[in-house]
């Protein structure tokens, strides 16, 4: 564990831990304390190209002054538990991306929670990626990067794809991904404590915000839970002392089981969203490398190894 992961674990559990009582008061809270600073928004936005897209989707296009043009797209779904967040909030790890790659990104802006319940943020998910295909980028060509809620939607995309018959990208990258709503998994209780961030009641109150009066069970909420069989090859990345951890470590393991290919990094030491800390945060640095090394073999067409490390 660096110094810079512990001063980082530190911080987030004196200004984030505690969340008020009441969903308002929790919506308002997440959308202040989980916004990177603007200093660390405007130091990662410095040399990059960022061109905003209000039709007909929201979002980004991030691309860095050596993409030379390349026809590989990232395709970003920011976390923030389906009620905050956006493309600008998470530069600290799209901008990173766009110059590990060399290639373009485009971080959408879905709708939030509360004020657009579940499955509106999904399907503007589904309606940016169809988008993607209409400007004439091959599926082949997209990777799917998701952080936290961003990588559950990640999942449903996905999912909704493959169930409609049309074509999937070439990879999903998942960090810390939020898969369960139910919240079935042991961490979230055992890791409650010492989640430097959640505690077990902020997955369920999180779970309330974004789903109104929906079933925490449909599988295109939980991921988890539905049917986990032709997904392309995964990324799954995840924190030791997380609450999110059991999804992670379940979602591996179903994807394995119903013969897909996915592998699993488990990091010691870090919070939840380490990979904001690019490039300050040893372990971010090494999360990013190897995101960046699976993208490029699955893009290439080379078999994933199912692995948990």
């Amino acid at each position: 564990m660096s110094f810079q992961s512990r001063l980082g674990c530190w911080w987030i559990r004196l200004t984030m831990k505690r969340k008020p009582p009441g969903e308002t008061a929790l919506v308002d809270f997440t959308r202040r304390r989980f916004r990177p600073p603007n200093w660390i928004i405007a130091l990662h936005s410095l040399g990059a190209n960022i061109r905003r897209v209000a039709e007909p989707v929201k979002g980004e296009w991030i691309s860095s002054r050596n993409d030379a043009g390349s026809e590989r797209v990232i395709y970003y779904l920011h976390g923030g538990g389906y009620i905050s967040g956006s493309a600008k909030t998470n530069r600290p790890i799209t901008v990173p991306l766009a110059r590990r790659l060399k290639r373009r990104v485009f971080s959408l802006d879905y709708r939030l929670a509360p004020e657009h319940h579940f499955p509106a943020g999904l399907d503007d998910a589904v309606t940016g990626y169809r988008w993607l295909l209409s400007t004439g980028i091959n599926p082949g060509n997209i990777s799917v990067v998701g952080d936290s809620a961003g990588g559950g939607m990640a999942l449903a995309l996905a999912m909704r794809l493959r169930d409609s018959g049309e074509p999937v990208p070439a990879c999903l990258v998942c960090l810390s991904p939020w898969t369960d709503m139910t919240g079935s998994g042991n961490s979230i209780t055992a890791n409650s404590e010492c989640d430097p961030m959640f505690v077990t009641e902020d997955i369920h109150r999180y779970a309330s915000a974004y789903l109104g009066r929906e079933s925490r069970r449909d599988p295109l909420a939980s991921p988890l839970l539905g049917d986990l069989t032709g997904l392309p090859p995964l990324l799954v990345q995840v924190g030791r002392n997380e609450v999110l951890l059991d999804d992670a470590r379940a979602l591996h393991a179903k994807v394995v089981a119903a013969g897909g290919s996915s592998e699993l990094r488990i990091f010691d030491g870090v919070f939840h969203g380490w990979h904001f800390g690019t490039p300050f945060v040893p372990e971010a640095q090494q999360a990013l490398r190897e995101i960046a090394e699976f993208i490029r073999r699955n893009e290439a067409g080379t078999p994933s190894c199912r692995k948990d490390r």
